[in-house]
């Protein structure tokens, strides 16, 4: 059978600095850009693939990135992601522990303007005009990483990123966060904007 062409493969990033060490450790095969993630420098319909790897909650708008990502999938294209997600019930409990536990402001794992949940995930997609087809739960998986995480921000004086790993450690294991990761479809066909779904910020 005929061998398939290799991809070409895509990286972004709004800092210079990291597409100048990205380059470093990957030689020419990758093309890097530097660009924001909510205002992605691509043509509508160019890319069969957009990959968010433990980025996403560091933008200032999921809605935007999801918008941008629809705009730049050809049909049938998928956008796949992890993040944090409030666990289901547990967004109130969340608030509480943290207030109990007086947790310092942080962004060290990025902000949202508001916690989102696998059923925002579901609206917010939808509303790009997207279809969900992938949202799983690999909390447990990821669980074995935390200690490894606060050994390394120690090692490198980076007492913030410890602290902020031990609250994210705690509220994963008691079942209030969740790891997720997720995938979403752009439809072959076009349909209508679903009624009632409002998709500013």
């Amino acid at each position: 059978p005929p061998i398939a062409p290799a991809a070409a493969l895509g990286g972004l990033n709004l800092d210079a600095r990291q597409i100048r060490r990205a380059r470093s450790l990957t030689g020419a095969g990758v093309g890097y850009v530097v660009g924001d993630g909510c205002r992605l420098p691509f043509a509508d319909g160019s890319l069969d693939t957009v990959l968010a790897v433990e980025c996403v909650f560091h933008f200032p708008s999921r809605k935007a990135f999801l918008r941008e990502a629809a705009r730049v999938l050809r049909p049938g294209g998928r956008v796949a992601l992890s993040d944090f997600v409030v666990a289901p019930g547990g967004l109130g409990r969340l608030a509480e522990g943290a207030k109990a536990a007086a947790v310092p402001e942080s962004d060290w794992y990025g902000a949202s303007s508001s916690p989102v949940t696998s059923a925002g995930y579901e609206r917010m997609t939808r509303a790009a005009g997207l279809d969900l087809v992938i949202d799983d739960d690999i909390t447990t998986e990821t669980l074995p990483t935390y200690p490894a995480m606060r050994r390394l921000y120690h090692e490198a004086g980076l007492d913030d990123g410890v602290s902020a790993t031990t609250y994210l450690e705690a509220v994963a294991t008691a079942g209030l966060v969740q790891y997720r990761v997720l995938a979403a479809e752009k439809p072959t066909s076009r349909r209508a904007q679903p009624d009632g779904i409002d998709l500013r910020d």
